[in-house]
């Protein structure tokens, strides 16, 4: 499945007071993390009835800060909710070794190892291009003859 798309400018405002808010965040506001301007939903794709989702915080203790929002009216609507992870768990070749899904619990449709970015595919496959031409000498754009 491939990621959403969507991606909205980040109220900073109500980021910061939802970070200041969370019992194992960062205690001061010189500790908050530096936020992105804009943020990109992490789900897959989905329905118009489906609230877009960004992470914006890991916390220690399990529970991290999500935001969500809509676009209903010509109007863009955030909220801000401290969630537990989901509790899915892919293993691929060993019961021991596995990919925890890096979503919320109960999010709606697939896992996160299920959803494909294809633009960070394709960065990634022209990184190893470059580090194959970079390894073989045979350079790349702008080598030096």
């Amino acid at each position: 499945m491939l990621q959403c798309t969507a991606f909205t400018e980040l109220p900073e405002m109500g980021a910061r007071v939802a970070l200041m808010g969370l019992a194992d965040g960062p205690g001061q506001a010189s500790e908050a993390p530096d936020l992105d301007e804009f943020v990109l939903c992490e789900l897959g794709e989905h329905d118009e009835g489906t609230e877009h989702a960004a992470q914006l915080w890991s916390a220690s203790a399990g529970r991290d800060l999500w935001m969500f929002w809509t676009d209903a009216d010509g109007r863009r609507k955030f909220r801000f909710r401290e969630l537990l992870p989901c509790p899915a768990v892919i293993h691929r070749l060993s019961v021991k070794d596995g990919d925890a899904c890096v979503l919320y619990d109960r999010h709606p449709d697939a896992h996160s190892w299920d959803v494909t970015d294809p633009l960070a595919d394709l960065m990634a496959e022209r990184i190893r291009e470059e580090v194959r031409r970079d390894r073989d000498g045979s350079g790349g754009p702008g080598a030096q003859a």
